[in-house]
């Protein structure tokens, strides 16, 4: 009987350890957690990119976008103005968000060439007239 009772514990002690270690052998999962809460990926068909080069004083003509653009200044600055307001300037690293159809013009600085990062959401872009040397602030 003690004999029984000892292979039964023996047994039991071996299967919790072959569990044991099985469990803390286990691979970290396939795709470990990247995000806190819920964050749901969104279609972006709706959404273009671009990347443009302006070489000093070369500037957009005053235009609107139906939905918003984002800019991003890549390398060198920025000049940008939304009509009725002042001429602003950006440099790398930084960016503007214009509202949708929120007339406006943007270029690079009369000193320095200017790559541009340009997101827009959809819809039409409404071209208006050329940006006056005036109106750019010529330095």
């Amino acid at each position: 009987m003690r004999r029984l009772a000892l292979a039964c514990a023996l047994i039991v002690v071996f299967v919790a350890s072959l569990r044991w270690s099985a469990g803390a052998q286990q691979p970290p999962p396939a795709n470990p957690p990247l995000f806190t809460g819920t964050s749901t990926p969104m279609d972006g068909k709706d959404l273009s990119v671009a990347r443009r080069r302006f070489e000093p004083g070369a500037r957009t003509y005053w235009h609107s976008h139906d939905r918003g653009q984002l800019l991003l200044v890549e390398d060198g600055r920025m000049r940008l103005q939304k009509r009725g307001q002042a001429v602003r300037e950006l440099g790398a690293g930084e960016s503007d968000y214009t509202a949708p159809n929120v007339v406006h013009w943007h270029g690079a600085t009369s000193d320095r060439p200017l790559v541009q990062i340009n997101v827009g959401f959809g819809g039409e872009t409404k071209w208006l007239e050329k940006v006056t040397d005036a109106e750019y602030g010529r330095d």
